[in-house]
């Protein structure tokens, strides 16, 4: 039996799982967490990748490894291979100004012309250009600008500084792939090219970037295949196994809502970004700051666990009685807003109960998200279902909400590691040279039931932003 791994390199922690390379079966799992912040020492994700392998069984016998992990992380290096600050990660929005400068620069619709989105403090480029501008003896030591999968995907090929690697420091061996790379700002879906020009804006000069990969194209590891890896978002849309129709919108430390399409879609509002997907088709993305830590916000404010709040949710009505929150309780990245706070409003003596006070912060939770949705279709992206995953999505009052919220038919796949999966799905794709099918199970699908009157109420509150 050949077996595949695969990895997700999260904001919190690194998860790994171990499947037959023909049926998808799983065969071992293994996680260590990441330290919390918007900034991290890149050893550290070595370190919980190690740990993870291990507690999954290691590497023996694996065929092929590939790698996914959280998009935009801004990992510089000099010219001996070594990290020269910390990696700024993509919920870090001290580049807010940054990226307003570089917009004012090129134009937006000169940016989406070139790489497919306009940037904002999210992205690899406005980082570089903070770097440039806040730190520059760092700035000038540069001597290559990765992303965190590909910095593990190099390590784990045996790269790296000389007293640390077999291979040393040969920056030439730096790999990426297409959805990653289409988060940096300065690469373009439509040509498949970096940017040099954007580039050197961003950071003040050249420097080494990642050879991008075709979707089943590796690389050489020891021992066993490596495949180029994915972002988080595109990994996740390929262990979903997500199509053209699929609308993909998922409830973690962020949300975001992201469809798998054959062709490149471009906002020129910025809303939505026009990503590469990691199957060499495209995958436009909406993303929020806030999503399921707005629960933990509002269960911890009534002094309940997350199963009492679903409760209290369901016993309110749709409208929670008028209750809107607008929970941009860490900035928001879309609308572009770095420095909003979080509000409520519509509240009555009458309106004031827990049970609207737990209905409004789950349909603003979604509210947010389905005027992603509704930003995707604008741009005549087909959405025929929504595939509402991430660890809220398993949340009873979720589901129903999102049910009443959307106005596109529910799917909820059942719980899994579908980062990981969709990396593990790409290492069997190299092996095999086709696109695995293994499948996907549905543990909901909750009746669809549009109430639009909540999503404009929300969007009435929004507007005053």
């Amino acid at each position: 039996m050949t077996t595949v791994v695969g990895v997700d390199s999260s904001t919190q922690s690194c998860k790994v799982v171990v499947r037959d390379a023909d049926t998808g079966a799983l065969l071992g799992s293994g996680r260590s967490s990441h330290p919390a912040g918007t900034e991290v020492e890149p050893a550290h994700w070595w370190t919980a990748l190690q740990a993870a392998i291990a507690e999954a069984g290691g590497l023996d016998g694996a065929g092929a490894v590939s790698i996914g992990g959280q998009q935009h992380g801004m990992v510089v290096l000099d010219a001996d291979g070594r990290v020269i600050r910390p990696a700024l990660l993509w919920n870090d929005t001290r580049s807010a100004a940054a990226a307003a400068d570089l917009v004012a620069e090129v134009g937006a619709a000169e940016y989406v012309a070139r790489t497919g989105v306009v940037p904002v403090a999210s992205f690899t480029a406005t980082k570089l250009r903070w770097l440039r501008d806040a730190e520059p003896e760092n700035a000038a030591r540069v001597a290559a600008v990765c992303l965190p999968h590909d910095w593990l995907t190099w390590r784990l090929r045996g790269y790296g500084p000389t007293d640390e690697s077999e291979l040393g420091p040969v920056l030439e061996e730096l790999v990426t792939d297409r959805s990653d790379a289409s988060g940096t700002a300065y690469w373009s879906p439509m040509s498949g090219e970096y940017d040099r020009d954007l580039l050197v804006r961003a950071l003040g000069h050249d420097a080494v970037l990642p050879r991008v990969l075709g979707e089943a194209e590796s690389v050489a590891g020891p021992g066993f295949l490596v495949g180029p890896g994915a972002g988080d978002n595109a990994a996740a849309a390929l262990g979903l196994d997500a199509r053209p129709g699929d609308v993909v919108v998922s409830l973690g430390t962020s949300g975001t809502v992201f469809a798998a399409t054959s062709g490149a879609v471009g906002d020129v509002t910025g809303t939505v970004a026009g990503f590469a997907d990691a199957t060499g088709g495209f995958l436009p993305l909406v993303c929020t700051l806030n999503a399921a830590r707005v629960l933990d916000a509002i269960a911890g404010l009534l002094g309940v666990d997350h199963a009492e709040l679903a409760r209290l949710a369901l016993q309110a009505e749709p409208g929670a009685g008028g209750a809107v929150l607008v929970p941009y309780f860490e900035g928001e990245r879309t609308p572009n807003l770095p420095g909003a706070t979080a509000t409520i409003a519509g509240l009555t003596l009458g309106s004031t109960t827990r049970e609207n006070l737990a209905r409004a912060a789950v349909e603003g939770m979604l509210c947010g998200l389905a005027a992603g949705v509704t930003a995707v279709q604008q741009l005549g992206v087909e959405a025929k279902r929504i595939l509402l995953i991430g660890g809220a999505a398993a949340n009873p009052a979720v589901q129903v909400i999102a049910g009443q919220v959307f106005d596109v038919p529910v799917e909820v796949p059942s719980p899994g590691e579908y980062v990981a999966d969709g990396a593990a799905r790409q290492a069997a794709w190299i092996l095999s040279g086709s696109r695995p099918t293994w499948p996907v199970e549905l543990v909901a699908a909750p009746a669809s039931d549009p109430h639009p009157e909540i999503l404009a109420a929300y969007q009435a509150v929004a507007a005053r932003y």
